[in-house]
């Protein structure tokens, strides 16, 4: 089992720019594909970006393509969200999850595949 804990939401000006960081407990973390989903109010969890447990393979929603980069650092068993170019329209609760994966270079993009979610962090853009 893994707890995840993101920070580094926050409240920023359109244009700007938040790194989001999700910590994950234990010694297992290699083991674990991991994603980014957000959720704004009144509208449903959608997949952001994802990341396979070797970190060569990541994945995006059309919609951050350029703007958002995932990475993860094994030796901090922590997984991030670089977001720059920020809009209002990026307003969320950003969640890390967790899903664990035989393959090296497998990435998950289908919440009902994750196995463990942090309790997000919330991020504001002002227009």
């Amino acid at each position: 089992q893994v707890q995840l804990v993101e920070s580094g939401g926050g409240l920023v000006q359109a244009g700007g720019s938040l790194r989001l960081s999700c910590a994950a407990s234990g010694r297992t973390f290699s083991t674990y594909a991991m994603g980014w989903f957000r959720q704004a109010p009144g509208k449903e969890r959608q997949f952001v970006a994802a990341i396979s447990r070797s970190g060569t393979i990541t994945d995006y929603v059309s919609f951050v393509k350029g703007r958002f980069t995932i990475s993860r650092d094994s030796g901090k068993n922590t997984v991030y969200l670089q977001m720059n170019s920020l809009k209002p329209e990026d307003t969320a609760v950003y969640y890390c999850a967790a899903g664990l994966r035989d393959n090296h270079y497998y990435i998950i993009n289908k919440s009902d595949e994750y196995n463990f979610w942090g309790q997000g962090t919330q991020v504001t853009v002002s227009s």
